[in-house]
Protein backbone atom coordinates (compact mmCIF):
# COMPACT_ATOMS: atom_id res chain seq x y z
CA UNK A 1 0.00 0.00 0.00
CA UNK A 2 2.89 2.28 0.14
CA UNK A 3 2.45 5.03 -2.82
CA UNK A 4 5.00 4.80 -5.32
CA UNK A 5 7.53 7.52 -5.66
CA UNK A 6 10.29 7.99 -7.93
CA UNK A 7 13.74 8.76 -6.88
CA UNK A 8 17.35 7.17 -7.57
CA UNK A 9 16.10 3.36 -6.94
CA UNK A 10 12.44 3.33 -7.24
CA UNK A 11 10.48 4.39 -10.70
CA UNK A 12 7.16 5.14 -11.24
CA UNK A 13 5.33 5.81 -15.09
CA UNK A 14 1.69 7.24 -14.55
CA UNK A 15 -0.25 5.38 -16.91
CA UNK A 16 -3.21 7.77 -17.18
CA UNK A 17 -4.96 9.10 -20.14
CA UNK A 18 -6.73 8.32 -22.89
CA UNK A 19 -7.29 4.36 -23.39
CA UNK A 20 -9.01 2.18 -25.48
CA UNK A 21 -12.77 1.45 -23.90
CA UNK A 22 -15.46 -1.33 -24.38
CA UNK A 23 -18.55 -2.27 -23.01
CA UNK A 24 -19.12 -5.96 -22.25
CA UNK A 25 -22.82 -6.76 -21.58
CA UNK A 26 -22.68 -10.25 -22.60
CA UNK A 27 -19.60 -10.61 -20.27
CA UNK A 28 -17.77 -12.60 -23.31
CA UNK A 29 -14.94 -10.33 -23.52
CA UNK A 30 -11.91 -12.47 -21.39
CA UNK A 31 -13.16 -15.72 -23.16
CA UNK A 32 -13.01 -13.76 -26.90
CA UNK A 33 -9.85 -12.67 -26.49
CA UNK A 34 -10.21 -9.22 -25.05
CA UNK A 35 -7.19 -9.11 -23.25
CA UNK A 36 -5.13 -8.74 -26.11
CA UNK A 37 -6.97 -6.98 -28.07
CA UNK A 38 -10.06 -4.43 -28.03
CA UNK A 39 -11.93 -4.26 -31.44
CA UNK A 40 -14.16 -1.08 -32.64
CA UNK A 41 -13.01 0.46 -29.23
CA UNK A 42 -13.71 3.89 -28.20
CA UNK A 43 -11.67 6.57 -26.50
CA UNK A 44 -12.03 6.65 -22.45
CA UNK A 45 -9.96 9.28 -20.24
CA UNK A 46 -8.82 7.85 -17.23
CA UNK A 47 -9.27 8.09 -14.38
CA UNK A 48 -12.80 9.12 -14.64
CA UNK A 49 -16.36 7.75 -14.37
CA UNK A 50 -17.70 6.23 -18.10
CA UNK A 51 -21.36 6.88 -16.97
CA UNK A 52 -20.39 10.68 -17.35
CA UNK A 53 -18.05 10.71 -20.37
CA UNK A 54 -20.69 9.03 -22.80
CA UNK A 55 -24.73 10.10 -22.29
CA UNK A 56 -25.47 6.73 -23.47
CA UNK A 57 -23.74 4.78 -20.82
CA UNK A 58 -25.17 6.76 -18.03
CA UNK A 59 -27.03 4.18 -16.35
CA UNK A 60 -24.65 1.49 -17.55
CA UNK A 61 -23.22 -0.66 -14.19
CA UNK A 62 -22.52 -4.25 -16.05
CA UNK A 63 -18.79 -4.99 -17.61
CA UNK A 64 -16.37 -2.71 -19.59
CA UNK A 65 -13.05 -3.31 -20.61
CA UNK A 66 -10.11 -0.51 -20.77
CA UNK A 67 -6.54 -0.97 -22.90
CA UNK A 68 -3.42 0.92 -23.03
CA UNK A 69 -0.30 -0.01 -24.92
CA UNK A 70 2.94 1.19 -23.25
CA UNK A 71 6.99 0.58 -23.17
CA UNK A 72 8.62 -0.42 -19.58
CA UNK A 73 11.83 1.78 -19.15
CA UNK A 74 14.87 -0.66 -20.23
CA UNK A 75 16.47 0.70 -17.39
CA UNK A 76 14.02 -0.79 -14.80
CA UNK A 77 15.32 -4.27 -16.06
CA UNK A 78 16.81 -5.74 -12.90
CA UNK A 79 14.07 -4.60 -10.56
CA UNK A 80 10.84 -5.94 -9.24
CA UNK A 81 7.83 -4.54 -11.49
CA UNK A 82 4.20 -4.03 -10.08
CA UNK A 83 0.97 -2.39 -11.76
CA UNK A 84 -0.81 -0.53 -9.41
CA UNK A 85 -4.81 0.73 -9.94
CA UNK A 86 -5.78 3.77 -7.71
CA UNK A 87 -9.25 2.45 -7.49
CA UNK A 88 -11.77 0.60 -9.72
CA UNK A 89 -15.26 0.60 -9.08
CA UNK A 90 -16.32 -2.13 -8.10
CA UNK A 91 -14.71 -5.03 -9.20
CA UNK A 92 -11.60 -5.45 -11.36
CA UNK A 93 -9.52 -7.60 -12.99
CA UNK A 94 -5.76 -6.90 -14.58
CA UNK A 95 -4.43 -8.55 -17.80
CA UNK A 96 -0.97 -7.74 -18.61
CA UNK A 97 0.16 -9.24 -22.58
CA UNK A 98 -2.82 -11.03 -22.50
CA UNK A 99 -2.35 -12.98 -18.79
CA UNK A 100 -4.60 -12.49 -15.86
CA UNK A 101 -2.39 -11.15 -12.75
CA UNK A 102 -5.13 -11.00 -10.37
CA UNK A 103 -9.34 -9.42 -9.15
CA UNK A 104 -9.53 -6.68 -6.71
CA UNK A 105 -13.22 -6.38 -5.09
CA UNK A 106 -14.46 -3.06 -3.66
CA UNK A 107 -13.76 0.41 -4.99
CA UNK A 108 -12.15 3.08 -3.50
CA UNK A 109 -8.76 1.40 -2.64
CA UNK A 110 -5.56 0.42 -4.35
CA UNK A 111 -4.39 -2.74 -5.34
CA UNK A 112 -1.02 -3.75 -7.25
CA UNK A 113 -0.29 -6.74 -8.67
CA UNK A 114 3.53 -8.00 -9.45
CA UNK A 115 3.95 -8.29 -13.60
CA UNK A 116 7.77 -8.81 -13.42
CA UNK A 117 7.83 -11.49 -15.41
CA UNK A 118 5.22 -9.97 -18.12
CA UNK A 119 6.72 -7.27 -18.73
CA UNK A 120 8.32 -7.85 -22.45
CA UNK A 121 11.34 -5.31 -22.60
CA UNK A 122 12.08 -3.00 -25.93
CA UNK A 123 8.30 -4.05 -27.07
CA UNK A 124 4.85 -2.79 -26.30
CA UNK A 125 2.94 -4.20 -23.26
CA UNK A 126 -0.36 -5.05 -23.61
CA UNK A 127 -2.43 -3.57 -20.32
CA UNK A 128 -6.58 -4.67 -20.17
CA UNK A 129 -8.14 -3.99 -17.47
CA UNK A 130 -11.96 -5.51 -17.07
CA UNK A 131 -14.41 -3.69 -14.48
CA UNK A 132 -17.69 -4.05 -13.38
CA UNK A 133 -20.20 -2.12 -10.96
CA UNK A 134 -23.26 -4.94 -10.73
CA UNK A 135 -25.61 -3.82 -7.58
CA UNK A 136 -25.82 -6.43 -5.45
CA UNK A 137 -27.84 -7.07 -1.90
CA UNK A 138 -24.28 -8.75 -0.63
CA UNK A 139 -21.77 -5.83 -1.57
CA UNK A 140 -21.14 -2.99 0.47
CA UNK A 141 -22.53 -0.65 -0.20
CA UNK A 142 -25.53 -2.73 -1.15
CA UNK A 143 -27.78 -2.59 -4.19
CA UNK A 144 -30.74 -4.31 -5.13
CA UNK A 145 -32.48 -4.73 -1.93
CA UNK A 146 -36.22 -5.06 -1.66
CA UNK A 147 -37.81 -1.31 -1.10
CA UNK A 148 -41.07 -0.26 0.67
CA UNK A 149 -40.77 3.12 -1.03
CA UNK A 150 -43.23 1.38 -3.79
CA UNK A 151 -43.00 4.31 -6.59
CA UNK A 152 -41.36 6.66 -4.54
CA UNK A 153 -38.22 4.50 -4.82
CA UNK A 154 -34.53 5.36 -6.38
CA UNK A 155 -33.55 4.86 -10.01
CA UNK A 156 -30.99 2.72 -9.77
CA UNK A 157 -32.01 0.68 -6.84
CA UNK A 158 -29.24 1.75 -4.57
CA UNK A 159 -29.56 1.69 -0.59
CA UNK A 160 -27.70 4.98 -0.74
CA UNK A 161 -28.18 8.65 -2.38
CA UNK A 162 -25.26 9.10 -4.50
CA UNK A 163 -24.77 8.43 -7.62
CA UNK A 164 -22.88 4.30 -8.33
CA UNK A 165 -20.39 5.87 -10.60
CA UNK A 166 -18.35 3.01 -12.61
CA UNK A 167 -14.86 3.06 -14.05
CA UNK A 168 -11.08 3.84 -13.23
CA UNK A 169 -11.02 6.77 -10.69
CA UNK A 170 -7.30 6.91 -9.75
CA UNK A 171 -4.45 6.65 -11.96
CA UNK A 172 -2.89 3.54 -13.31
CA UNK A 173 1.03 3.28 -12.58
CA UNK A 174 3.70 0.80 -13.18
CA UNK A 175 6.47 1.41 -10.75
CA UNK A 176 9.40 -0.24 -10.19
CA UNK A 177 11.29 -1.12 -6.71
CA UNK A 178 14.77 -3.39 -6.04
CA UNK A 179 14.80 -6.91 -5.56
CA UNK A 180 14.75 -6.43 -2.02
CA UNK A 181 12.89 -3.45 -1.11
CA UNK A 182 10.92 -1.70 1.46
CA UNK A 183 7.15 -3.40 1.61
CA UNK A 184 5.59 -1.08 4.41
CA UNK A 185 6.15 1.23 7.38
CA UNK A 186 4.52 2.41 10.07
CA UNK A 187 4.95 5.88 11.77
CA UNK A 188 3.26 6.57 15.28
CA UNK A 189 4.00 9.75 17.16
CA UNK A 190 3.98 11.58 20.46
CA UNK A 191 4.62 14.48 22.40
CA UNK A 192 6.52 14.98 25.78
CA UNK A 193 6.40 18.99 26.99
CA UNK A 194 7.88 20.54 23.53
CA UNK A 195 9.74 17.30 22.61
CA UNK A 196 8.70 14.85 20.02
CA UNK A 197 9.00 11.08 19.38
CA UNK A 198 8.97 9.39 16.31
CA UNK A 199 8.45 5.42 16.38
CA UNK A 200 8.76 3.60 13.20
CA UNK A 201 8.24 0.16 12.07
CA UNK A 202 9.70 -1.04 8.99
CA UNK A 203 8.87 -4.29 7.16
CA UNK A 204 10.87 -5.69 3.90
CA UNK A 205 9.85 -8.01 1.37
CA UNK A 206 12.14 -10.64 3.04
CA UNK A 207 12.89 -12.42 6.20
CA UNK A 208 16.68 -11.96 6.24
CA UNK A 209 18.63 -10.13 8.41
CA UNK A 210 19.69 -6.55 7.17
CA UNK A 211 20.40 -3.33 8.55
CA UNK A 212 19.69 0.17 7.61
CA UNK A 213 18.55 3.82 8.76
CA UNK A 214 15.81 6.59 9.39
CA UNK A 215 16.10 10.10 9.21
CA UNK A 216 13.97 12.62 10.13
CA UNK A 217 14.27 16.04 7.84
CA UNK A 218 13.10 19.22 8.38
CA UNK A 219 13.51 20.14 11.63
CA UNK A 220 16.01 22.65 13.37
CA UNK A 221 18.53 19.15 12.69
CA UNK A 222 18.01 16.06 11.75
CA UNK A 223 17.47 13.17 13.68
CA UNK A 224 18.50 9.79 13.12
CA UNK A 225 18.37 6.17 14.23
CA UNK A 226 19.74 2.70 12.94
CA UNK A 227 17.49 -0.31 11.87
CA UNK A 228 18.28 -4.05 12.25
CA UNK A 229 16.30 -6.22 10.94
CA UNK A 230 15.29 -9.17 11.97
CA UNK A 231 12.67 -11.32 10.57
CA UNK A 232 12.17 -8.43 7.95
CA UNK A 233 11.24 -6.24 10.69
CA UNK A 234 12.85 -3.13 12.14
CA UNK A 235 11.83 -0.55 15.07
CA UNK A 236 13.52 2.40 16.07
CA UNK A 237 12.29 5.50 18.16
CA UNK A 238 13.30 8.95 17.60
CA UNK A 239 13.40 11.89 19.77
CA UNK A 240 12.63 15.57 18.56
CA UNK A 241 13.78 18.25 20.99
CA UNK A 242 11.78 21.36 19.89
CA UNK A 243 9.62 19.70 17.78
CA UNK A 244 6.86 21.50 16.05
CA UNK A 245 3.61 19.98 15.86
CA UNK A 246 1.29 19.49 13.20
CA UNK A 247 -1.81 21.08 13.47
CA UNK A 248 -4.94 22.16 11.84
CA UNK A 249 -3.27 26.51 12.31
CA UNK A 250 0.52 25.21 11.46
CA UNK A 251 0.34 21.55 9.19
CA UNK A 252 3.98 21.33 9.67
CA UNK A 253 5.61 18.59 8.06
CA UNK A 254 8.85 16.54 8.35
CA UNK A 255 10.42 14.03 5.75
CA UNK A 256 10.77 10.95 7.35
CA UNK A 257 13.98 9.18 4.68
CA UNK A 258 14.15 5.22 5.34
CA UNK A 259 17.12 3.59 3.63
CA UNK A 260 18.44 -0.26 3.57
CA UNK A 261 21.84 -1.48 1.46
CA UNK A 262 18.98 -1.48 -1.66
CA UNK A 263 16.23 0.37 -1.37
CA UNK A 264 15.23 4.53 -0.23
CA UNK A 265 12.19 5.76 0.79
CA UNK A 266 10.81 8.87 2.27
CA UNK A 267 7.64 9.50 3.66
CA UNK A 268 6.16 13.24 5.06
CA UNK A 269 5.09 13.02 8.46
CA UNK A 270 3.47 15.20 10.90
CA UNK A 271 3.97 14.94 14.87
CA UNK A 272 0.68 14.98 16.57
CA UNK A 273 -1.37 13.03 19.13
CA UNK A 274 -5.05 12.43 19.02
CA UNK A 275 -7.40 11.85 21.91
CA UNK A 276 -10.92 12.31 23.83
CA UNK A 277 -10.87 13.25 27.31
CA UNK A 278 -14.27 13.88 28.91
CA UNK A 279 -16.36 15.94 26.43
CA UNK A 280 -13.92 16.96 24.31
CA UNK A 281 -11.21 16.06 21.27
CA UNK A 282 -8.05 16.35 22.25
CA UNK A 283 -5.71 17.20 19.02
CA UNK A 284 -2.03 17.84 20.86
CA UNK A 285 -3.44 17.79 24.02
CA UNK A 286 -5.84 20.71 23.72
CA UNK A 287 -9.73 20.52 22.88
CA UNK A 288 -10.35 21.12 18.72
CA UNK A 289 -13.85 21.31 17.09
CA UNK A 290 -14.18 19.69 13.52
CA UNK A 291 -15.58 21.79 12.01
CA UNK A 292 -16.56 21.68 7.81
CA UNK A 293 -18.39 19.49 5.49
CA UNK A 294 -19.76 15.66 4.21
CA UNK A 295 -18.58 16.01 1.14
CA UNK A 296 -18.34 13.69 -2.17
CA UNK A 297 -15.56 13.03 -5.38
CA UNK A 298 -18.03 14.17 -7.68
CA UNK A 299 -18.08 16.35 -10.68
CA UNK A 300 -19.27 17.09 -14.23
CA UNK A 301 -17.58 15.21 -16.91
CA UNK A 302 -14.93 13.49 -14.02
CA UNK A 303 -17.86 12.01 -12.03
CA UNK A 304 -15.95 10.51 -9.05
CA UNK A 305 -12.79 10.51 -11.58
CA UNK A 306 -9.70 12.18 -9.65
CA UNK A 307 -9.69 16.02 -10.43
CA UNK A 308 -7.02 17.74 -9.26
CA UNK A 309 -7.52 21.30 -10.23
CA UNK A 310 -11.17 20.92 -8.70
CA UNK A 311 -9.66 19.16 -5.58
CA UNK A 312 -7.26 22.44 -4.94
CA UNK A 313 -10.59 24.59 -5.55
CA UNK A 314 -12.48 22.83 -3.42
CA UNK A 315 -9.53 23.31 -0.64
CA UNK A 316 -9.67 26.83 -1.18
CA UNK A 317 -13.30 27.00 -0.79
CA UNK A 318 -13.95 25.27 1.99
CA UNK A 319 -10.86 27.55 3.86
CA UNK A 320 -12.93 30.38 3.08
CA UNK A 321 -15.68 29.79 5.15
CA UNK A 322 -13.34 28.76 7.83
CA UNK A 323 -13.43 25.11 7.39
CA UNK A 324 -11.00 22.94 8.90
CA UNK A 325 -12.21 19.48 8.68
CA UNK A 326 -14.32 17.29 6.39
CA UNK A 327 -15.87 13.19 6.35
CA UNK A 328 -14.63 11.06 3.36
CA UNK A 329 -18.91 10.30 3.19
CA UNK A 330 -18.86 7.86 2.50
CA UNK A 331 -16.09 6.04 1.19
CA UNK A 332 -12.03 6.50 1.12
CA UNK A 333 -10.73 9.38 -1.37
CA UNK A 334 -7.46 9.40 -3.13
CA UNK A 335 -4.46 9.36 -1.71
CA UNK A 336 -4.01 13.12 -3.41
CA UNK A 337 -6.19 14.28 -1.33
CA UNK A 338 -4.81 12.84 1.84
CA UNK A 339 -1.40 14.30 0.87
CA UNK A 340 -3.33 17.59 0.59
CA UNK A 341 -5.29 17.64 3.56
CA UNK A 342 -1.85 16.52 5.08
CA UNK A 343 0.16 19.83 3.25
CA UNK A 344 -2.98 22.21 4.43
CA UNK A 345 -4.14 21.39 7.93
CA UNK A 346 -7.57 19.35 7.40
CA UNK A 347 -8.94 16.97 10.00
CA UNK A 348 -10.09 14.08 8.50
CA UNK A 349 -13.09 11.38 9.48
CA UNK A 350 -11.38 8.54 7.50
CA UNK A 351 -14.62 6.81 6.52
CA UNK A 352 -14.64 2.76 4.64
CA UNK A 353 -17.71 2.46 1.68
CA UNK A 354 -20.01 1.00 4.38
CA UNK A 355 -22.92 3.13 3.70
CA UNK A 356 -26.65 1.95 4.49
CA UNK A 357 -25.89 -1.29 5.98
CA UNK A 358 -28.51 -3.81 6.24
CA UNK A 359 -28.92 -6.71 8.86
CA UNK A 360 -31.21 -9.05 6.94
CA UNK A 361 -30.14 -12.72 7.10
CA UNK A 362 -27.12 -14.24 8.56
CA UNK A 363 -26.04 -15.79 5.15
CA UNK A 364 -26.00 -11.68 3.64
CA UNK A 365 -24.36 -10.31 6.60
CA UNK A 366 -21.68 -12.98 6.80
CA UNK A 367 -20.76 -11.92 2.82
CA UNK A 368 -20.64 -8.16 4.07
CA UNK A 369 -18.42 -8.33 6.76
CA UNK A 370 -16.04 -10.35 4.84
CA UNK A 371 -15.71 -7.55 2.36
CA UNK A 372 -16.07 -4.99 5.51
CA UNK A 373 -13.15 -6.42 7.30
CA UNK A 374 -11.27 -6.02 3.75
CA UNK A 375 -11.72 -2.59 3.24
CA UNK A 376 -11.05 -1.40 6.89
CA UNK A 377 -7.56 -3.44 6.60
CA UNK A 378 -7.41 -1.98 3.30
CA UNK A 379 -8.17 1.92 4.19
CA UNK A 380 -5.82 2.10 7.64
CA UNK A 381 -3.12 0.43 5.86
CA UNK A 382 -3.48 2.99 3.66
CA UNK A 383 -3.80 6.24 5.56
CA UNK A 384 -2.27 4.91 8.75
CA UNK A 385 0.53 7.60 8.21
CA UNK A 386 -1.72 10.77 7.27
CA UNK A 387 -1.30 13.15 10.79
CA UNK A 388 -5.02 14.55 8.36
CA UNK A 389 -6.78 11.37 9.83
CA UNK A 390 -8.09 11.53 13.56
CA UNK A 391 -10.79 9.12 13.10
CA UNK A 392 -11.27 6.13 11.59
CA UNK A 393 -15.56 5.89 10.74
CA UNK A 394 -16.56 2.32 9.89
CA UNK A 395 -19.57 2.77 8.75
CA UNK A 396 -22.51 5.61 7.95
CA UNK A 397 -25.92 5.16 8.29
CA UNK A 398 -26.39 1.70 9.58
CA UNK A 399 -30.38 0.22 9.01
CA UNK A 400 -32.27 -1.40 11.93
CA UNK A 401 -35.12 -3.64 9.88
CA UNK A 402 -37.67 -0.68 11.08
CA UNK A 403 -36.43 3.12 11.32
CA UNK A 404 -39.09 6.10 13.24
CA UNK A 405 -37.32 9.38 12.30
CA UNK A 406 -39.61 11.20 14.49
CA UNK A 407 -38.04 8.66 17.67
CA UNK A 408 -35.05 8.86 19.76
CA UNK A 409 -33.97 5.33 20.24
CA UNK A 410 -31.77 3.97 23.36
CA UNK A 411 -31.86 0.36 22.96
CA UNK A 412 -34.20 -0.65 20.38
CA UNK A 413 -36.62 -3.69 20.76
CA UNK A 414 -34.50 -6.90 21.28
CA UNK A 415 -37.23 -9.08 19.72
CA UNK A 416 -36.32 -7.93 16.28
CA UNK A 417 -33.03 -9.52 15.21
CA UNK A 418 -31.61 -6.83 13.26
CA UNK A 419 -31.13 -4.75 16.44
CA UNK A 420 -29.35 -7.37 17.67
CA UNK A 421 -27.36 -8.50 14.70
CA UNK A 422 -26.09 -4.87 13.79
CA UNK A 423 -25.18 -4.23 17.55
CA UNK A 424 -22.89 -7.41 17.41
CA UNK A 425 -21.86 -6.59 13.37
CA UNK A 426 -21.03 -3.19 14.82
CA UNK A 427 -19.37 -3.55 17.69
CA UNK A 428 -16.91 -5.99 15.79
CA UNK A 429 -16.03 -3.45 12.92
CA UNK A 430 -15.10 -0.90 15.33
CA UNK A 431 -12.98 -2.85 17.52
CA UNK A 432 -11.23 -4.38 14.24
CA UNK A 433 -9.91 -0.90 13.37
CA UNK A 434 -9.22 0.16 17.51
CA UNK A 435 -7.04 -3.26 17.05
CA UNK A 436 -5.23 -2.23 13.87
CA UNK A 437 -4.81 1.18 14.84
CA UNK A 438 -4.98 2.14 18.61
CA UNK A 439 -3.37 5.60 18.31
CA UNK A 440 -6.32 6.86 16.45
CA UNK A 441 -10.74 7.61 17.59
CA UNK A 442 -13.07 5.42 15.72
CA UNK A 443 -16.56 5.76 15.36
CA UNK A 444 -19.13 5.09 13.03
CA UNK A 445 -22.07 7.68 11.85
CA UNK A 446 -25.71 6.76 13.27
CA UNK A 447 -28.42 7.41 10.93
CA UNK A 448 -31.47 9.33 12.18
CA UNK A 449 -34.09 7.21 14.26
CA UNK A 450 -31.33 4.90 14.62
CA UNK A 451 -30.04 3.06 17.77
CA UNK A 452 -27.73 5.14 20.51
CA UNK A 453 -27.11 1.25 21.32
CA UNK A 454 -25.25 1.11 18.25
CA UNK A 455 -23.04 4.27 19.56
CA UNK A 456 -21.75 2.83 22.43
CA UNK A 457 -18.44 1.10 21.38
CA UNK A 458 -17.19 4.82 19.54
CA UNK A 459 -14.69 7.04 21.00
CA UNK A 460 -16.57 10.20 19.35
CA UNK A 461 -20.72 10.33 18.96
CA UNK A 462 -21.07 11.22 15.32
CA UNK A 463 -25.15 11.43 13.85
CA UNK A 464 -27.16 12.65 11.65
CA UNK A 465 -29.49 14.79 11.81
CA UNK A 466 -32.41 16.39 9.79
CA UNK A 467 -34.82 18.28 11.80
CA UNK A 468 -36.41 20.93 9.93
CA UNK A 469 -36.45 18.97 6.80
CA UNK A 470 -37.25 15.04 6.94
CA UNK A 471 -38.68 15.72 10.50
CA UNK A 472 -40.50 19.06 10.87
CA UNK A 473 -40.44 20.60 7.62
CA UNK A 474 -40.63 24.28 7.32
CA UNK A 475 -41.39 24.64 11.20
CA UNK A 476 -37.80 25.64 12.27
CA UNK A 477 -38.75 26.72 15.77
CA UNK A 478 -40.02 23.16 16.40
CA UNK A 479 -37.40 21.22 15.07
CA UNK A 480 -34.50 23.39 16.99
CA UNK A 481 -36.38 22.41 20.13
CA UNK A 482 -36.20 19.07 18.70
CA UNK A 483 -32.69 19.45 18.34
CA UNK A 484 -31.99 20.83 21.33
CA UNK A 485 -33.34 17.54 23.52
CA UNK A 486 -32.04 15.33 21.46
CA UNK A 487 -28.33 16.71 21.56
CA UNK A 488 -28.94 16.42 25.23
CA UNK A 489 -30.53 13.26 25.57
CA UNK A 490 -27.15 11.82 23.18
CA UNK A 491 -25.09 13.60 25.73
CA UNK A 492 -26.40 12.09 28.63
CA UNK A 493 -26.34 8.60 27.36
CA UNK A 494 -23.37 7.97 25.67
CA UNK A 495 -21.09 10.44 27.84
CA UNK A 496 -18.56 10.70 24.37
CA UNK A 497 -18.01 14.02 22.01
CA UNK A 498 -20.39 14.74 20.00
CA UNK A 499 -19.91 15.02 16.59
CA UNK A 500 -23.17 16.48 13.68
CA UNK A 501 -22.00 14.77 10.53
CA UNK A 502 -24.96 15.75 8.92
CA UNK A 503 -27.24 18.25 8.79
CA UNK A 504 -28.43 20.41 6.00
CA UNK A 505 -31.58 21.15 3.61
CA UNK A 506 -32.02 20.61 -0.03
CA UNK A 507 -31.81 24.19 -1.68
CA UNK A 508 -32.44 25.50 -5.09
CA UNK A 509 -29.88 28.10 -6.12
CA UNK A 510 -31.56 31.60 -6.85
CA UNK A 511 -35.03 30.53 -5.34
CA UNK A 512 -36.12 32.83 -2.88
CA UNK A 513 -38.78 33.81 -0.36
CA UNK A 514 -40.18 36.05 2.58
CA UNK A 515 -40.60 34.03 4.84
CA UNK A 516 -37.75 31.52 4.41
CA UNK A 517 -40.11 28.40 2.34
CA UNK A 518 -38.35 25.14 2.30
CA UNK A 519 -36.43 25.06 -0.88
CA UNK A 520 -35.51 28.67 -1.11
CA UNK A 521 -31.95 29.88 -0.19
CA UNK A 522 -33.21 32.00 2.71
CA UNK A 523 -34.70 28.53 4.36
CA UNK A 524 -31.46 26.81 4.02
CA UNK A 525 -29.57 29.73 5.71
CA UNK A 526 -32.35 30.14 8.38
CA UNK A 527 -31.48 26.28 8.90
CA UNK A 528 -28.03 26.63 8.84
CA UNK A 529 -27.92 29.35 11.45
CA UNK A 530 -30.42 27.58 14.11
CA UNK A 531 -28.48 24.09 14.03
CA UNK A 532 -25.22 26.14 14.85
CA UNK A 533 -26.31 28.41 17.45
CA UNK A 534 -27.94 25.07 19.43
CA UNK A 535 -24.46 23.21 18.58
CA UNK A 536 -23.03 26.83 20.30
CA UNK A 537 -24.76 26.32 23.70
CA UNK A 538 -23.18 22.11 24.05
CA UNK A 539 -20.02 22.03 25.35
CA UNK A 540 -20.01 18.68 24.00
CA UNK A 541 -20.49 19.19 20.90
CA UNK A 542 -17.13 18.66 19.40
CA UNK A 543 -17.59 19.74 15.78
CA UNK A 544 -20.53 20.80 13.14
CA UNK A 545 -20.21 19.10 9.58
CA UNK A 546 -22.81 20.58 6.85
CA UNK A 547 -24.37 18.08 4.43
CA UNK A 548 -22.99 18.77 2.02
CA UNK A 549 -20.64 21.26 1.25
CA UNK A 550 -21.49 21.23 -2.29
CA UNK A 551 -24.23 19.82 -4.73
CA UNK A 552 -23.84 16.17 -6.27
CA UNK A 553 -25.06 13.52 -8.49
CA UNK A 554 -27.70 11.33 -6.71
CA UNK A 555 -30.10 8.51 -8.38
CA UNK A 556 -33.04 9.34 -9.73
CA UNK A 557 -36.21 9.70 -7.09
CA UNK A 558 -39.26 12.21 -6.60
CA UNK A 559 -36.51 13.94 -3.91
CA UNK A 560 -34.00 14.57 -6.49
CA UNK A 561 -34.49 17.60 -9.03
CA UNK A 562 -32.88 16.28 -12.09
CA UNK A 563 -31.06 13.66 -10.52
CA UNK A 564 -28.72 15.85 -7.97
CA UNK A 565 -28.92 16.26 -4.45
CA UNK A 566 -29.20 20.30 -4.04
CA UNK A 567 -28.32 20.06 -0.28
CA UNK A 568 -24.83 21.65 -0.79
CA UNK A 569 -24.07 25.07 0.66
CA UNK A 570 -22.30 25.57 -3.03
CA UNK A 571 -23.58 24.73 -6.20
CA UNK A 572 -22.38 21.56 -8.29
CA UNK A 573 -20.39 24.43 -10.33
CA UNK A 574 -18.77 25.85 -6.85
CA UNK A 575 -21.26 28.58 -6.49
CA UNK A 576 -22.41 30.15 -3.51
CA UNK A 577 -25.83 30.14 -1.78
CA UNK A 578 -26.44 32.40 0.86
CA UNK A 579 -25.57 29.66 3.76
CA UNK A 580 -22.15 30.55 2.58
CA UNK A 581 -22.58 33.64 4.66
CA UNK A 582 -24.05 32.22 7.43
CA UNK A 583 -20.79 29.87 7.65
CA UNK A 584 -18.32 32.66 7.07
CA UNK A 585 -20.07 34.28 10.51
CA UNK A 586 -19.39 31.46 12.71
CA UNK A 587 -16.51 29.95 11.42
CA UNK A 588 -13.74 32.47 9.90
CA UNK A 589 -13.79 34.73 12.74
CA UNK A 590 -11.89 31.70 14.77
CA UNK A 591 -10.69 29.82 11.99
CA UNK A 592 -13.44 26.98 13.31
CA UNK A 593 -10.09 25.80 15.04
CA UNK A 594 -7.80 26.10 17.91
CA UNK A 595 -4.25 26.57 19.12
CA UNK A 596 -3.48 23.06 19.01
CA UNK A 597 -0.39 23.78 17.32
CA UNK A 598 1.04 23.99 20.80
CA UNK A 599 1.10 20.74 23.05
CA UNK A 600 -0.62 21.17 26.35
Amino acid sequence: MLNPIQNNVRHKLDLSGIWDFKIDPDEIGEQSGWPNALADAGPIAVPGSWNEQYADLFEYLGVAWYMRRTYVPQTWQGQRVFIRVGSANYFGTVYVNGTKVGSHEGGHLPFAFEVTKLVRWGEENVIAISVENHLKPTRVPSGKLPSALGAFASFPSTTFDFYPYAGIHRPVMLYAVPQDYIEDVTVVTGIDGTEGSVKVMVRLNTSGAAQGSVRLVGGDAPVEADLRFSGGVAEAEMRVPGARFWSDTDPFLYDLVIETASDRYTLPIGIRTVAVRDNQILLNGRPVKMNGFGRHEDFYASGRGLNLPLLVKDYQLMRSVGANSYRTSHYPYSEEEMRLADSTGFLIIDETPAVSLQFDSEENMAERMRICWQQIEELITRDKNHPSVLIWSVANEPQPQKLNLTKVDVEGNRADPSVVWGKQFLDTLVRHARELDPTRLVTLVGVMGGLMDWLRECDVTCINRYWGWYVDGGQMDKALTQLDEELDLTWQTLRKPIIMTEFGADTMVGFHSQPPLMWTEEYQAEYVRGHLEVAARKDFVAGMQVWHYADFAAVQSVMRVGGVNMRGVFTRTRQPKMAVEVLREFWVKDGGATDSGKAE
